[in-house]
């Protein structure tokens, strides 16, 4: 009695597959590097394995039977996942994985557009990104590294400070074309792409702050426009919808580049910085370290 259970041999699914394609056992045979006779062979063991013709044999031509098409649909589709699923392991075969958690602000305008740097000199190594509002846990979660905000006395004994920040506004030069901005009281002329902090807990990104350290506190602007990440306002501000509060890291090579200007010298110091922190169970691995020392030497750039 026939196992019902049981799936025919990976080598006849490939014939097949390629006779049925070709509809030639002597094409498919040239492909795979077998006789004409030997394809043969493995389609006649193919169909009685399966119970049922695969294959119309006509003079000199073959065709497939209904069978023989319905067939040839599912194996064609099975043949390709698993050649797609042995590139993607074989690709990856002996790299070595870096896990890397930060801010969504801080990966998308600064880590992101430098990262191919660190993967030209480190080929073999496949760096994975988490970007998440809340304090991950290194060991529990299994990271290698974290790269975080904040001040000094929350980063840790063994946290290694990258560089400050200082937050200042920036908007894209076209802007400027329309409504000048000479001073800071000519904020009141423009809208500013506020982020949306109703409980306040990043009090240096408000232009409230911001606006009362330079004692214009009431100024009015011509409008506000409010958004959940700090990620999600900087291309605001390159797309020319409004002034924004630059934070000195992530607008560096947007102010280079053109897209973004600063208006005024005058600069607010949140005290806060940026920091590696290196899980316990990482430390020792040599493609940390040279990650590591690659966010050293970008940091120096600066």
């Amino acid at each position: 009695m026939r196992n019902r259970n049981a799936l025919p041999a990976l080598d006849l699914l490939v014939g097949f597959e390629s006779a049925a394609r070709h509809l030639s056992f002597t094409k498919a045979g040239e492909e795979l590097h077998l006789t004409q006779s030997a394809v043969s062979r493995q389609i006649k063991e193919l169909e009685d394995q399966l119970g049922v013709v695969l294959f119309q044999r006509r003079h000199r031509a073959l065709a497939l039977t209904e069978a023989g098409h319905q067939f040839y649909a599912a194996a064609a589709q099975a043949l390709s996942t698993m050649r797609t699923a042995t590139d993607r392991l074989r690709a990856h075969a002996g790299k070595k994985a870096l896990s890397v958690t930060t801010t969504h602000s801080f990966a998308a305008l600064w880590l992101i557009p430098r990262l191919a740097g660190f993967t030209r000199d480190h080929p073999g190594v496949d760096v994975r990104i988490t970007a998440d509002t809340k304090v991950q846990d290194l060991e529990r979660d299994g990271l290698d590294l974290a790269l975080r905000h904040g001040p000094a006395s929350l980063a840790g004994p063994n946290a290694i400070r990258l560089f400050g920040e200082k937050v200042f506004p920036v908007c894209s030069p076209k802007l400027l074309r329309k409504k000048p901005l000479a001073k800071p009281g000519d904020l009141r002329n423009h809208v500013l792409l506020q982020y949306d902090d109703p409980e306040v807990r990043h009090p240096w990104l408000h232009w409230k702050t911001w606006l009362e350290v330079e004692r214009i506190a009431d100024l009015r602007p011509a409008g506000t426009l409010s958004f959940s990440g700090y990620e999600q306002i900087i291309p605001a501000a390159v797309a020319g919808h409004g002034v924004a509060l630059g934070r000195s890291p992530l607008v560096k090579d947007l102010i280079a580049e053109g897209a973004l200007v600063a208006p005024f010298k005058s600069q607010a110091d949140p005290a806060r910085a940026y920091f590696a922190i290196v899980s316990k169970n990482a430390a020792a691995r040599p493609e940390v370290a040279a990650f590591l020392e690659w966010l050293k030497s970008e940091s120096a750039k600066r």
